[in-house]
């Protein structure tokens, strides 16, 4: 078991195996020593875990805790990537979309989820350059969806 691994674990957290995209795309590509990710939501076993809006049916702790699972998910999909999450050398960047209501703006406390969790894993790998946007609606109203680019060995 690697040393991420370990750490999620000690954390009471279980990534899932591979998801399934949702359509005619693939859920992650490398280009030399960058992976890029699709897009990620809160879902787990093929079910959707949060949906609404920020801002109307659903409070920034819900957001937050919605943006965490979708880490985790995103975790999943890195580690059947590479095999191993010891291979990340460091997260680069993360998009995170944020559905909301037109009066909401703590897109950025609702994305803290998924960054959080990044940290408390990943230590200073972790840590990344980001963008918080809150748009009107996503796909199968979940409330947020994220991708992102790692640095693998």
């Amino acid at each position: 078991m690697s040393e991420i691994e370990k750490k999620l674990e000690a954390l009471g957290i279980d990534i899932p195996g591979q998801t399934k995209a949702a359509g005619n795309y693939v859920t992650a590509r490398r280009i030399g020593n960058l992976i890029y990710t699709s897009g990620n939501g809160p879902t787990r076993d093929g079910k959707i875990l949060a949906v609404g809006r920020l801002g109307a049916e659903l409070s920034i702790e819900e957001g937050y805790q919605a943006a965490r699972e979708t880490m985790i998910n995103i975790l999943g999909v890195l580690k059947c990537e590479l095999g191993d999450l010891d291979k990340i050398v460091k997260f680069v960047k993360i998009l995170g979309f944020i559905q909301s209501t037109d009066d909401f703006y703590d897109q950025p406390k609702v994305l803290n989820g998924a960054s959080d969790l990044l940290v408390e894993v990943f230590g200073e790998k972790g840590r990344h350059a980001r963008s918080a946007i809150g748009t009107s609606v996503l796909p199968f109203n979940m409330p947020v969806e994220i991708e992102v680019i790692v640095e693998v060995d």
